[in-house]
């Protein structure tokens, strides 16, 4: 990571992070064929872009959120194999992706945390990578149910 001369290029990274992930799932969600799929990963990608608008508000002076209490952790991306991001991907494959990458998300917002001093934003990241281990808890979730139900 950077070194960075202000929060607003904390912010700024922070960000681009977020808008890099709404591209992935909105590209991936082009290139599957189940439209089940494609708005599975559309709704991944909605959900990013509530991150970054968030972090956009913030930026611009907005009231900054709460961090959450901590989110149960079931470590099924610990355990889990790198897939290979394809068209043909699976919906287990398409979970295990979506786990590394909030896994990723969790640590990346957990380190910004520790990286500034101006508690205002440390909050905002702390709340942004309980937001992320959600999304991991909830995608460990279905991981789990398809694996019962398959």
């Amino acid at each position: 990571m950077s070194k960075w001369n202000s929060v607003d290029e904390v912010l700024d990274f922070a960000i681009a992070r977020e808008q890099e992930a709404v591209d992935f799932y909105c590209g991936l969600a082009k290139k599957v064929d189940s439209p089940a799929l494609g708005e599975l990963l559309q709704g991944f990608a909605d959900e990013e872009m509530g991150h970054k608008e968030k972090l956009l508000g913030v930026k611009a002076g907005g009231a900054l959120i709460g961090a959450d209490t901590p989110v149960t952790d079931l470590k099924m991306a610990d355990y889990l194999v790198d897939v290979e991001v394809g068209p043909d991907m699976s919906l287990a494959e398409i979970l295990i992706v979506a786990m590394k990458r909030e896994k990723a998300a969790f640590k990346l917002y957990t380190r910004l945390a520790s990286m500034v001093s101006d508690p205002r934003v440390r909050k905002l990241f702390l709340a942004l990578a309980q937001e992320e281990a959600k999304h991991k808890l909830r995608f460990e979730i279905e991981y789990d149910e398809y694996l019962t139900e398959g």
